[in-house]
């Protein structure tokens, strides 16, 4: 007996579920990265409590862009997403510490 080949449409739903999963997992990473630098920078804490405080938060950020990741219609907005998150919560960052 012999395996029967996956059909086309099946080898593209593969890719957009492998698509999303790293959107999710390195998108995700990098927006929550990105906001938790911005909030340890915004807070008005001693600086190793918003850096604690932002961290523990980061979690929460990480979830919520995996669920979202998942949520939207296409693995192309996605990744937008994620890329445009990710770029505006740096560029703010740069914001904060001065424009270094």
């Amino acid at each position: 007996m012999s395996a029967a080949r996956p059909s086309a449409s099946g080898a593209a739903y593969r890719w957009q579920v492998f698509s999303r999963v790293l959107a999710a997992g390195l998108g995700g990473y990098a927006a929550a990265s990105a906001a938790t630098a911005l909030l340890a920078l915004l807070w008005p804490l001693p600086p190793a409590h918003a850096v604690l405080a932002s961290t523990m938060l980061a979690f929460v950020w990480y979830a919520a862009a995996v669920i979202w990741v998942f949520s939207v219609r296409s693995a192309a907005r996605a990744w937008l997403g994620m890329a445009g998150a990710s770029l505006a919560l740096g560029a703010m960052c740069v914001l904060a510490m001065g424009g270094a």
